[in-house]
C-alpha cells in the first residue's frame, strides 16, 4: 500500500504546467507521462479554442508530467486528475485496482481500446553512428553504453525492456535466451533515470551513452530541438506502444467537469487532434491522417504486448512486479 500524499505536494512534485488563462469557467488537470509535454503544448490550446467556439465556455487545462508509473500512483493516492493520459494501460488500470476511481472496463469507452495514438521504441545514436548500431544485437556488444529509463518507474523503460525481450522471441528464441539477452543489455546501461525525459537529458545534454532507447516521437523532437546532432536508427522489429487516455470518473464528478473532460478525451480522436499527434511524430489511429503523414512513420515489424506477452497484466506480474524478472536481472 503506497503512502497517501497530499494533493498540494503531489501537484508540485509532479510539476504542473499552467495555461495562461487564469480566469476560466472550468479547469481540467491532465496527468500524463514524461514525453508528452510538447504534444500537449499544441493540443491543449486547440481544444480550448474548439470548446470556446462550441460552448462559449473558457476552459483552463493544467498539465502534470513525470515517469508514467509514478504519475499513475499519484492519481491513485489522491492527485485529483480529471484526465489521465499514459503510454500503457496498466498505469490506468491501477486507478480501478487501487482506488476504484474508474470502472474496470474503461478501455471499452473509446475507440482502439481507448488509445487514440501509438508509438514504438527506436534508437537515437550520436551523429554518424560511431558505434555502428543497426539492430538489437548491437546493443549488447562490449563497449556500447545504452541509456534506458527504469522499467519499474517508466513506461518508456518497460517498453524498451519488452521490445528487447520480444525481439529474441520473435526470431525463434525462448524465454531463457531472451532473459540472457536482456541481462546483457542492462549490463550496458550506465544509469537508470526514473522517466523518459530524464533519460533524454542524460543522453543528449549530459552526453552519457552511445544510444538512447526511447519513443519514436521523442527522438524526432530531440533532433528538431537540438539541431540534428543525432541519428535515428530503426531496428528491424520493435514493440507497439499504445497511448491510452481516460477520464477519472470520481474526480470529474466531484469537480463537475464530466462534459468538458469527455469532450477533451474525444478531441484526441478528431482530425485536428490526430494532425497534431502526427506533427509531433506520434502515430495517429485515424487512417486518413496516418496515410497523409506516412513518410514520417517508417514501416517496421511491430508486435504487441498482448501478442508476445499475453497481455499487460501477465507482463507486469512476470517482469516488473517486485521479485520479477527485471529485479533478478538488474540485481545481478
Amino acid at each position: 500500500m503506497f503512502k497517501k500524499i497530499s494533493l498540494v505536494s503531489a501537484i508540485f512534485s509532479a510539476g504542473i504546467l499552467l495555461s495562461t488563462n487564469a480566469f476560466a469557467d472550468s479547469t481540467l488537470l491532465n496527468v500524463s507521462y514524461d514525453v508528452t509535454r510538447e504534444f500537449y503544448k499544441d493540443l491543449n490550446p486547440a481544444f480550448i479554442k474548439f470548446w470556446k467556439q462550441k460552448t462559449g465556455e473558457t476552459v483552463t487545462i493544467n498539465q502534470s508530467h513525470g515517469g508514467s508509473a509514478k504519475q499513475a500512483r499519484s492519481v491513485a493516492d489522491g492527485l485529483e486528475a480529471d484526465i489521465i493520459s499514459m503510454n500503457q494501460s496498466p498505469d490506468i488500470d491501477i486507478l480501478h485496482d487501487r482506488a476504484k476511481l474508474i470502472p474496470k472496463d474503461w478501455q471499452k469507452r473509446l475507440p482502439h481500446a481507448s488509445s487514440p495514438t501509438s508509438s514504438t521504441i527506436v534508437f537515437l545514436v550520436r551523429q554518424g553512428n560511431p558505434k555502428q548500431i543497426k539492430d538489437w544485437d548491437d546493443l549488447i556488444k562490449p563497449g556500447v553504453a545504452a541509456v534506458i529509463p527504469n522499467p519499474k518507474t517508466s513506461g518508456n523503460g518497460k517498453y524498451s525492456y519488452l521490445a528487447a525481450w520480444g525481439y529474441v522471441l520473435k526470431k525463434g528464441g525462448n524465454d531463457a535466451q531472451a532473459k540472457e539477452f536482456v541481462s546483457k543489455l542492462f549490463k550496458n546501461v550506465p544509469v537508470l533515470d526514473t522517466g523518459g525525459r530524464g533519460a533524454t537529458t542524460t543522453f543528449a545534454q549530459r552526453e552519457i551513452g552511445d544510444v538512447l532507447l526511447t519513443f519514436e516521437n521523442e527522438v524526432n523532437l530531440i533532433n528538431k530541438e537540438l539541431g540534428n546532432k543525432f541519428d535515428v536508427v530503426y531496428p528491424k522489429s520493435s514493440i507497439l506502444a499504445e497511448n491510452p487516455i481516460a477520464v477519472v470518473d470520481k474526480y470529474i464528478d466531484k469537480h463537475k467537469t464530466r462534459e468538458v473532460a469527455e469532450a477533451y478525451a474525444d478531441f484526441h480522436y478528431s482530425e485536428t487532434g490526430q494532425e497534431i499527434a502526427a506533427k509531433h511524430y506520434i502515430r495517429p489511429s485515424l487512417e486518413t491522417v496516418l496515410a497523409k503523414h506516412s513518410a514520417n512513420f517508417k514501416a517496421i515489424d511491430l508486435f504487441s504486448v498482448d501478442e508476445v506477452f499475453g497481455g499487460w497484466a501477465k507482463a507486469q506480474k512476470t517482469h516488473f512486479a517486485d521479485g520479477g524478472s527485471f529485479d533478478s536481472i538488474y540485481s545481478k
